[in-house]
C-alpha cells in the first residue's frame, strides 16, 4: 500500500482515531477540540481518509465505525523518511548533527542505544608470569623471524 502525505487537518482527525483506535462519527465530533469544525468538513475529511486508505469502515446500522488502515508508527516512519529527503538529502547523520546543534538531543541521550562492551584484562603482580599482551607481540614477532632463518636456510641449502 501507497502512503499518501495527509495535511493537518487530516493529520488531526487521524491523531483522534489513532488514540481511540475505532470511533464513531458522533464519538469523533464530541473529543475534537475547539474551536470545533463544521460536521460537514470533519465528514468530508472522513471521507477524504477512508479514500486515501487511511480508515477503514465498518457500517453498524446506519452508522459507520471508523477504524485506522494504516498504524500511527507506519506513518510516522513515513513522515520521518520524507523529512529526512526533504531537508537533510536522505542524511540521518545531518538530521543528528542539527539535533546535537540546538542542543535538542544530549550526548548521555545515546547511553540507551548503544551498549558499550569492555573486557578488563588485569596486570599480573608475579614477574614470572608473562603479560598475555607481551604473549602476543611475542608470538607474532619471534614468527616472521623463524620463517625468515627457515627461507634463508633453505636457500644456502639449494646453492650447495
Amino acid at each position: 500500500m501507497i502512503i499518501q502525505p495527509l495535511t493537518s487537518s487530516e493529520e488531526e482527525i487521524m491523531k483522534l482515531v489513532w488514540e481511540k483506535e475505532a470511533i464513531y462519527f458522533r464519538e469523533l465530533m464530541d473529543i475534537f477540540p475547539e474551536p470545533k469544525p463544521h460536521q460537514n468538513t470533519v465528514s468530508t475529511f472522513l471521507k477524504i481518509l477512508v479514500e486515501k486508505n487511511y480508515l477503514k469502515t465498518e457500517k453498524q446500522g446506519r452508522i459507520y465505525l471508523y477504524k485506522p488502515a494504516v498504524g500511527f508508527m507506519e506513518y510516522r516512519k513515513f513522515v520521518l523518511k520524507r523529512f529526512l529527503d526533504n531537508y537533510f538529502h536522505n542524511s540521518g547523520s545531518e538530521l543528528l548533527k542539527v539535533l546535537m546543534d540546538e542542543k535538542l538531543v544530549r550526548p548521555n541521550d545515546f547511553s540507551q542505544f548503544f551498549e558499550v562492551k569492555t573486557t578488563v584484562v588485569p596486570l599480573q603482580a608475579d614477574p614470572e608470569k608473562e603479560n598475555p599482551i607481551q604473549d602476543f607481540i611475542k608470538e607474532i614477532t619471534s614468527g616472521k623471524k623463524s620463517k625468515k632463518k627457515d627461507k634463508d636456510k633453505k636457500k644456502k641449502k639449494k646453492k650447495s
